[in-house]
C-alpha cells in the first residue's frame, strides 16, 4: 500500500510541475514599445544636469511626452534605470512621421 501511495504522489508531483511549466510565461527578451503619433512637434529638450554615475544603473534622459487630456507636451524628468546585462538602453525619442510626429518610448535592445 505504501508503494502505491509513493507512486501516486510522484505522479501528482510530476503532473503539477508539467502544468506549472505550461502556465509560466517568461518576460519577452525582445522588448516592446509604445508609439504615439501626433501632429504637434515637441518643444526643444530641457537641459538637465546628469548626476554622477551609479554602479548597475544607466541614466535615462528626460523627454517630452504628449498628454492627451491636457492637449500639450509634458516634460518627464530623467531618472536612473537598472542595467540589463547584454542589452543597450535606447532612450525615448520623437521622429518625423508623415505630416506629424511619432514618439517611441525607451526600451532595451540588443
Amino acid at each position: 500500500m505504501n508503494r502505491l501511495n509513493a507512486r501516486s504522489w510522484s505522479w501528482l508531483a510530476g503532473l503539477g510541475v508539467a502544468l506549472a511549466a505550461g502556465v509560466y510565461a517568461p518576460p519577452s527578451s525582445a522588448g516592446s514599445y509604445v508609439a504615439i503619433n501626433i501632429g504637434v512637434a515637441p518643444p526643444p529638450p530641457i537641459y538637465e544636469v546628469v548626476p554622477p554615475p551609479r554602479v548597475g544603473y544607466v541614466w535615462g534622459p528626460g523627454y517630452w511626452i504628449w498628454s492627451g487630456p491636457a492637449h500639450r507636451h509634458v516634460w518627464v524628468r530623467g531618472n536612473w534605470i537598472r542595467v540589463r546585462p547584454g542589452y543597450i538602453y535606447r532612450p525615448p525619442q520623437w521622429n518625423r512621421y508623415g505630416n506629424g510626429w511619432r514618439f517611441r518610448d525607451g526600451y532595451w535592445g540588443r
